[in-house]
């Protein structure tokens, strides 16, 4: 897609006075995908070297906004960790051939904030947190699940950049059970459910996603009944937070959550027994 309304494209490692119009370029494959006759100025972050992804000495591990898909996923296969096969489960739920994994960033996965998002499945499972750097070089964290706050909408402040994502060491030493639906063999996620045994309390943590207009994250102090769970879902979970589109009626997506979150619950809670 051209966009002929941009004029200019700015190195991102020269400040610039941001002004209406502009917006941040990681991979660029949402912003060229589809007509943005709003935008005037594209503020390239490619040219920014931040380290894809490493392990920092506490443990956690930080993902930089311009990690690509394809650099995550290589990146996990050399984890040892717990938590490690949710990184591939995640990334293999991408709609997307091997030309937008090498484009695709997990930055603009949470920006975009579509409740398929994988990325955004991944994140807020493992309870990570964005750093946002504002204009005036103010910085503030999020977790993931405060972030994206419902389809196509995040608590982002004009001109405010998610520069990471940390995930904490103690989610890296989950063991997580993951569980996807699609209306199509290679379709987009309708359902996406993740649940996340806590190695030190046995606590156990069920993330929602896809099927829902925004993360929903509930934990447990102790592995609960069905009953318990399924009510906590249904509380949790208004009747107009079920997503509706032609990737899956809302009826039907919870109809998936519910399963698939009782799947886990027995899977999990046979672990931890």
């Amino acid at each position: 897609m051209d966009l002929n309304t941009v004029a200019e494209i700015l190195d991102a490692r020269q400040p610039t006075p941001w002004r209406p119009g502009d917006a941040w370029l990681g991979g660029g494959t949402y912003l060229f995908s589809e007509p943005q006759p709003h935008l005037r100025r594209l503020v390239d972050l490619s040219r920014t070297g931040w380290t894809p992804v490493e392990r920092l000495p506490d443990g956690s591990l930080e993902i930089a906004a311009t990690c690509t898909i394809a650099q995550l996923s290589r990146f996990a296969k050399e984890l040892t960790t717990a938590a490690t096969p949710l990184f591939e489960q995640c990334c293999r739920a991408f709609l997307a051939s091997f030309k937008i994994w090498n484009m695709a960033t997990v930055g603009g996965n949470l920006c975009n904030a579509l409740p398929a998002g994988p990325m955004i499945s991944l994140t807020a499972a493992l309870d990570a947190e964005c750093l946002l750097l504002s204009q005036d070089g103010e910085r503030r964290r999020v977790h993931v699940t405060d972030f994206v706050t419902g389809a196509g909408r995040k608590d982002l402040a004009d001109g405010e950049l998610l520069r990471s994502i940390t995930v904490p060491a103690r989610a890296l030493a989950s063991r997580t059970a993951f569980r996807q639906a699609s209306l199509y063999g290679l379709g987009r996620s309708g359902v996406l459910v993740v649940g996340a045994l806590d190695p030190l309390d046995g606590s156990l943590a069920l993330t929602v996603t896809a099927s829902t207009v925004r993360p929903f994250r509930q934990r447990f102090p102790l592995p609960p009944t069905a009953e318990e769970l399924r009510t906590a879902i249904a509380s949790a979970v208004a009747d107009d937070e079920w997503f509706d589109d032609i990737h899956g009626l809302p009826e039907w997506r919870a109809h998936m959550t519910f399963r698939y979150a009782e799947e886990i619950r027995r899977e999990l809670g046979e672990t931890a027994a």
